[in-house]
């Protein structure tokens, strides 16, 4: 019987040592080098090609004879989904989704294996029996005759079903239970992750198969397995939200079809997941009476349009030193925000502590809402509320210059349907900006004590 030959593999980025070192010459990661057995004499053949089949050899050409193809999208009836992927499943390509447990990412899997009522779709669950897949597709409330489940987590049994069923989409969850014979590792392992990613990655792009792979995350937020794990996949998508509430986030980290700016909103229900095609509406709580601290900031996400409310609370320092707490955005750029508040406008922020949040959990880093975060800040120092009828648009500069932002059509254009009566933006960019047929009032202002004294007095 030949010796099991084993290496020593680090858990962060996949490098590989015949020997255990503390630290990672490579990631300079600590403590995350793990053996694996490993067999060195497997084939090198893809385990879901059958025997007969012959591997074409590629031959290199010019790039000027090289043909141009048009991509093939397959449209799902999620349009969250669809704007995510940049317009559609793309034939062949490999979709990695990851996000916290419990977000809900085999629910959106599998409301799409059932709501694509003209596809052929296999699910394949290394986490849940057959049984268990259809009491949630019974939750879900959607009958079809072309999704097929499969609770297997052995990559062989798993291609020799593709085989029969030649499906026209392929759905694992999560590629932390696969587990090929190729290798002796335990399931899960660097090694074990790579391995299947690869055999997936081979059959999706000879067969022209897309394949939908559910991943989990660390405790730090990133995909739990090695970061070659992403290079290999063509999308990656994070499915972001609390799960104490009801609205999830589909976020585009990469995409080689599309753009990465992207995403999709849903409401968790008792029946599942629910798009949300006007997002800004959730966004924007309903306020009965009129509270200082709150305003309204216009964002582009992608090439969607949002409104968002920014609620900020300022109070003096109890303890001495002053609090910087921030949910959804960035606590640098709050603090670079108040230093210019302070210097420019002469607020004396620095005995104060600062809470900031963006209402409805979501995360946005876009400069375009400074002004609005600049309006929250003071109008919650002074006790003062600002118009729910007015809207911000405008980034904000160190010397308090209210600076232009990009598609600001867009942005009025949002804010005018939402039912607003005025928009502030910048003065750089009302030029060629058509406002003839505008319900709206636009007002361009160039100083930050400018916007300050036309919302205050």
């Amino acid at each position: 019987m030949a010796k099991a030959k084993s290496v020593f593999v680090c858990q962060n980025c996949g490098a590989t040592s015949s020997k255990w070192i503390g630290k990672c010459p490579s990631c300079g990661e600590w403590n995350t080098y793990v053996e694996e057995v490993i067999d060195k004499t497997e084939n090198t053949k893809a385990s879901w090609r059958d025997d007969t089949q012959a591997t074409v050899k590629q031959k290199p050409i010019n790039i000027k004879d090289a043909q141009q193809i048009v991509e093939k999208r397959l449209s799902t009836k999620d349009q969250e989904l669809n704007r995510v992927l940049g317009g559609g499943i793309v034939a062949g390509s490999l979709v990695l989704i990851g996000g916290e447990p419990g977000i809900g990412k085999s629910t959106l899997m599998l409301q799409l294996a059932l709501s694509a009522s003209r596809t052929k779709v296999l699910y394949v669950s290394g986490e849940e029996s057959q049984q268990q897949i259809k009491m949630r597709a019974d939750r879900i409330g959607i009958e079809t005759e072309n999704c097929f489940v499969l609770s297997e987590t052995s990559t062989q049994q798993i291609f020799t079903q593709v085989k029969e069923i030649r499906p026209q989409v392929l759905i694992i969850d999560s590629i932390q239970t696969l587990q090929t014979n190729r290798i002796e590792s335990a399931a899960g392992s660097v090694s074990q992750v790579r391995e299947c990613t690869g055999e997936l990655m081979k059959f999706a792009k000879e067969m022209s198969t897309p394949v939908f792979l559910v991943g989990h995350i660390t405790k730090d937020g990133s995909i739990a397995g090695p970061k070659i794990l992403e290079h290999m996949v063509d999308t990656v998508l994070q499915f972001e939200g609390d799960r104490h509430m009801s609205y999830r986030i589909l976020r585009t980290v990469k995409n080689r079809f599309g753009s990465t700016s992207e995403l999709g909103i849903y409401e968790m229900q008792a029946n599942g997941l629910r798009q949300v095609s006007n997002p800004s509406e959730i966004l924007i709580s309903q306020r009965a009476d009129d509270l200082s601290g709150v305003a309204i900031g216009a964002t582009i996400e992608g090439n969607r349009p949002l409104l968002i409310e920014i609620q900020s609370l300022v109070s003096g320092a109890t303890y001495g030193t002053p609090q910087r707490s921030t949910t959804g955005f960035d606590v640098k750029r709050l603090n670079m925000l108040l230093a210019v508040l302070e210097k420019r406008g002469g607020l004396k922020y620095s005995a104060q502590d600062v809470f900031l949040n963006i209402a409805g959990g979501i995360r946005i880093e876009e400069p375009a809402l400074d002004l609005a975060v600049c309006a929250s800040l003071v109008s919650s120092y002074h006790d003062i509320a600002i118009s729910e009828k007015v809207a911000f648009a405008a980034e904000v500069g160190l010397g308090g210059e209210i600076r232009a932002v990009n598609r600001i059509e867009d942005r009025i254009a949002e804010a005018e349907k939402l039912g607003f009566e005025e928009i502030y933006i910048s003065k750089y960019n009302t030029k060629g900006l058509d406002l003839k047929n505008k319900q709206i009032l636009v007002r361009p202002f160039t100083k930050l004590r400018e916007v300050f004294e036309a919302l205050m007095g």
